[in-house]
């Protein structure tokens, strides 16, 4: 389809059509956003009213789950082409009113009189796909309510919510031992604990215990998006192997990322052993040299951090207590269930345990062996 040619030419418009024309486009995409957001909104208004109504009557009238398919059929039947009235959709509403007694509506409404505006407005604000990861992965209200105020600020994909929730973010984010509050301004020092985690997953590594530094570093740039994407928001690689000369000898930095929230630099040192004390004190030498080669003015301190295969935590607090750099140490792990909590690990069987019960299964009967005739006896 051709566009239509505007009826005069740019030399006979005023000197500040073009201001015009982008403010016009802007207020456009505005209205669009917000006509999305309140059919998204309206949705999830109708999607809670469904749900308790159906969760009504089953506690009054002590329905069963077969009216939920019946149901199911007959709305499809009176709104042909509408998708959402399948039986198993149904279900998630009267689970999302289960949830949300209040309403979802309701705590949007709620928060923007006084309460917290990320937390309770964002449930309102995420698409129902969304809502279901939500409902099927996570148990309690506050953990739900973590993830959901996460995925708006960081636009979080389903796919990549699910991600997330699987490898147990809420109980890795800020978790790395640091000497921050020691060596940060106190509202420097509380977003720099906030962008750790431990562990670290890089569980797309497919890496053995055995494997060297080197191997990881390259395998964690050769799926450099994912690698990103665990890292967190506001990462912005460098580079490599950055070298650096000081004092006629050569020296080479793993891995140098800027952060733009916090605006500095983060060199992350990697270790495919233990912690030992030893690397602090390396660490504190590579801050003082990116400090004085690469940081510019407005630039906050440059901060440090540590991944290793395992660490000691006592050992790991005492090598930062007097050093006087941002620095973090945290574990990383190949394998996701190895960050998973202990009450979740017994539940999820390894490899190893697969294997042997794909091995154990019963094999067929074997038929009987037939019996051989005696043999006559020689004359």
């Amino acid at each position: 389809m051709k566009q239509p040619k505007p009826s005069a030419s740019l030399s006979a418009l005023p000197g500040d059509y073009a201001s015009l024309l982008a403010e016009v486009k802007q207020r456009v995409r505005s209205a669009q956003i917000r006509a999305a957001m309140a059919a998204s909104a309206e949705l999830l208004t109708l999607h809670w009213d469904i749900g308790r109504m159906i969760l009504d009557r089953q506690k009054q009238e002590g329905w069963g789950a077969k009216v939920i398919d019946r149901l199911a059929a007959d709305l499809q039947g009176e709104f042909p082409g509408r998708l959402g009235f399948s039986p198993r959709n149904l279900k998630y509403m009267r689970a999302f009113a289960e949830a949300w007694p209040d309403g979802v509506m309701v705590q949007a409404a709620l928060a923007q009189k006084g309460g917290n505006p990320i937390v309770q407005a964002a449930l309102a604000q995420l698409p129902w796909y969304h809502h279901t990861i939500l409902l099927d992965k996570l148990k309690t209200a506050e953990n739900r309510l973590w993830y959901a105020a996460k995925a708006v600020e960081y636009g979080w994909s389903g796919n990549i919510l699910a991600l997330q929730i699987d490898s147990g973010l809420h109980l890795r984010q800020g978790k790395a031992i640091t000497n921050f509050k020691h060596t940060l301004p106190a509202t420097h020092s509380d977003l720099a604990q906030e962008i750790t985690k431990d562990p670290y997953v890089f569980d797309f590594l497919g890496l053995t215990d055995e494997t060297n530094e080197r191997a990881v570093e390259s395998g964690l740039l050769a799926h450099v998006e994912k690698f990103l994407l665990e890292l967190g928001i506001g990462f912005a690689l460098v580079g490599r192997q950055i070298h650096m000369e000081i004092g006629d000898q050569d020296f080479y930095l793993d891995l140098l990322f800027y952060h733009w929230k916090l605006r500095c630099f983060v060199v992350i040192d990697l270790k495919a052993r233990e912690f030992t004390p030893e690397a602090a004190g390396k660490m504190n030498f590579y801050l003082s040299a990116v400090d004085d080669l690469y940081r510019q003015p407005g630039d906050q301190p440059s901060i440090g951090l540590i991944l290793c295969r395992t660490k000691n935590r006592i050992v790991a607090e005492y090598a930062l207590r007097d050093v006087n750099k941002p620095i973090g140490v945290s574990g990383y792990v190949t394998k996701l269930v190895e960050s998973l909590p202990k009450t979740l690990k017994g539940s999820i069987p390894s490899i190893r345990e697969i294997e042997s019960g794909l091995s154990a299964t019963p094999e067929a009967p074997k038929k009987p062996a037939r019996k051989r005739a005696p043999r006559k006896p020689k004359n």
